[in-house]
């Protein structure tokens, strides 16, 4: 099977810091720049979350601006995940 020619691979990072008020995004694009922006988390052990409606929403926010509150609960729940899985208790990703 053939890749679709018309799908462009997207990818929003995020970074929070103590005493931020929110996640804010660090880095965005599509093709090329998605690519890399996924390979260099990859290399880093940094997560990796596929989901297009969470994508959509990340990428309608500037670059470096902080994410919106109808995000917090959604990016709250992926952040809680991950935090279960460094102390050990596996369990399926959010659905988000």
């Amino acid at each position: 099977m053939q890749p679709d020619k018309h799908y462009t691979q997207s990818a929003v990072a995020l970074a929070y810091e103590a005493g931020d008020l929110a996640p804010r995004v660090v880095a965005k694009g599509k093709g090329l720049l998605a690519e890399r922006i996924i390979a260099i988390a990859k290399e880093h052990d940094v997560y990796v979350h596929e989901s297009q409606a969470l994508l959509g929403l990340l990428m309608q926010v500037e670059l470096d601006a902080h994410i919106p509150p109808q995000l917090y609960q959604a990016i709250a729940e992926i952040l809680a995940w991950l935090y279960q899985l460094e102390q050990g208790e596996v369990r399926e990703a959010p659905l988000v």
